[in-house]
C-alpha cells in the first residue's frame, strides 16, 4: 500500500515519535478510560511535534516544512444557503461565562481554521477562545461536558467519530439539541496520511454519512483530521466538498494528562502565552469531562471570551456511502436460517 506524505507543519522543530495504533476505538469504555496503560495506544491528538509514527529506522525524523497546496478544481458555491438547524438555548445564569460572539463560516472552497496549521484566517481577537471536543459521542462523559457547558451558557464545536455515533446516537442528539455545532472526525479515527487516496476518502465520507444518519439532520461542513494528519491531496478533497478543515491553537494534551486539575493548569498556561485560540479537548475522557467546569471558571476569571463557530451551509452526504452505512447497521439475516416456527415456539 502506498503511503501518502505526512502532514508537515510550518516551523523548524523536529518531529518525535507519536503514540501507537488506536485499538481503543473498537473496544468500548473500559479500553478508553480506565487507566493510562489502556490509553497508551490510542490515536488521539498529541502536540504538533509528536505526531510522527513509530519507526525502527536509524534515520533522523524528517524536518518540518510548509505544505504546498495541491491544485484543485474551483469549487462550486452552494446554489442556496442552507443553514444547519441550531438550537438557541436560554441562559438562566446571569453570571455565566456565556458566548461573547458567534461567527458564521462560509466553507466554500474548504478554508482552514487554526493557526497551528493554517494561516489564512486569523479571526480571533486577543482574549478570545473557541472550545472544541473530539472523539465522541460517549456515554457519561459527553453528557457531563454538555452539562458543564450548559451551566455556563457556552457553545462549542464537536467533532464526533462515525463509529461512535452509531453506538451512541442518543448522546449525539443531545449535543445537537444543546445547540452546539457538529462536524465530523472520520469513521474510525484512522491516520489518513497512511492511507491510499480512496481509503482516506472512504474514512471521511463514511464518517459523514454515519453521523448524519444518526443525527437525523444535516451537519456542519466542518472536519478535523485525526492526529491533525493531512496532505495537500486530502486538503484539496475537502475543498472540492466545501468542507472547512479545523486545526488547533492550544492542545490540552488530555490524551496524556489524566488529572483534571493538571489539565486545566496546562491549558491556562498555554492560553496565557498565546493569548487566544482554538482549544482542543476530547469528550470521551472522564478526566477531560471533569476538567471542563473548572476550565470555564478560570476562563471567566481570566477575562477570556468564548466565540461560537457555526456554518453558513449544511454538509450534503453522498448517496452511495449513505446506503452502505445503512446496510451495515441492519441486523444480519443468514441464508441458512430455519423457519421461525421451527426455532421459536410458544409452549406455555
Amino acid at each position: 500500500m502506498r503511503k501518502l506524505p505526512f502532514l508537515i507543519v510550518a516551523g523548524s522543530f523536529t518531529a518525535v515519535v507519536a503514540a501507537g495504533a488506536g485499538a481503543w476505538h473498537f473496544f468500548g469504555p473500559a479500553g478508553a478510560q480506565t487507566s493510562a496503560k489502556a490509553d497508551k495506544g490510542e490515536l488521539t491528538t498529541a502536540s504538533i511535534d509528536t505526531r510522527a509514527p513509530k519507526s525502527n529506522s536509524t534515520e533522523p525524523p524528517p524536518r518540518v516544512q510548509a505544505v504546498a497546496a495541491a491544485p484543485a478544481a474551483m469549487p462550486v458555491a452552494p446554489a442556496a444557503e442552507k443553514r444547519p438547524t441550531i438550537a438557541k438555548p436560554v441562559c438562566n445564569n446571569p453570571n455565566a461565562l456565556g458566548v461573547s460572539r458567534t461567527v458564521q463560516i462560509d466553507t466554500t472552497g474548504g478554508p482552514g481554521l487554526g493557526m497551528s496549521q493554517y494561516r489564512d484566517y486569523d479571526f480571533l481577537q486577543p482574549g478570545e477562545v473557541v472550545l472544541t471536543f473530539d472523539d465522541g459521542p460517549w456515554p457519561v462523559t459527553t453528557p457531563a461536558v454538555l452539562a458543564a457547558l450548559s451551566a455556563q451558557c457556552v457553545q462549542a464545536v464537536f467533532f464526533p467519530i462515525g463509529k461512535h455515533a452509531t453506538w451512541h446516537p442518543a448522546v449525539l442528539k443531545q449535543v445537537i439539541a444543546a445547540g452546539h455545532s457538529v462536524g465530523t472526525h472520520t469513521w474510525s479515527h484512522q491516520n489518513l496520511a497512511t492511507k491510499t487516496p480512496q481509503e482516506a476518502k472512504d474514512e471521511i465520507e463514511r464518517g459523514i454519512s454515519a453521523i448524519t444518519l444518526m443525527a437525523g439532520q444535516p451537519l456542519s461542513p466542518f472536519f478535523r483530521f485525526p492526529q491533525l494528519r493531512q496532505n495537500a491531496e486530502l486538503k484539496a478533497y475537502l475543498a472540492e466538498r466545501n468542507i472547512a478543515a479545523f486545526s488547533i491553537d492550544i492542545d490540552s494534551e488530555d490524551f496524556r494528562i489524566h488529572n483534571a486539575g493538571k489539565l486545566v493548569a496546562s491549558v491556562m498556561e498555554k492560553l496565557k502565552k498565546k493569548g487566544k485560540g482554538i482549544i482542543l479537548m476530547h469528550d470521551l475522557h472522564k478526566w477531560s469531562a471533569a476538567a471542563v467546569p473548572d476550565l470555564l471558571a478560570q476562563l471567566k476569571a481570566g477575562g477570556y471570551k468564548v466565540v461560537h463557530i457555526r456554518a453558513k451551509d449544511t454538509l450534503p452526504t453522498i448517496a452511495s456511502y449513505d446506503a452502505a452505512i445503512a446496510a451495515e447497521l441492519q441486523p444480519v439475516k443468514t441464508s441458512n436460517a430455519r423457519p421461525i416456527s421451527n426455532v421459536i415456539q410458544t409452549v406455555d
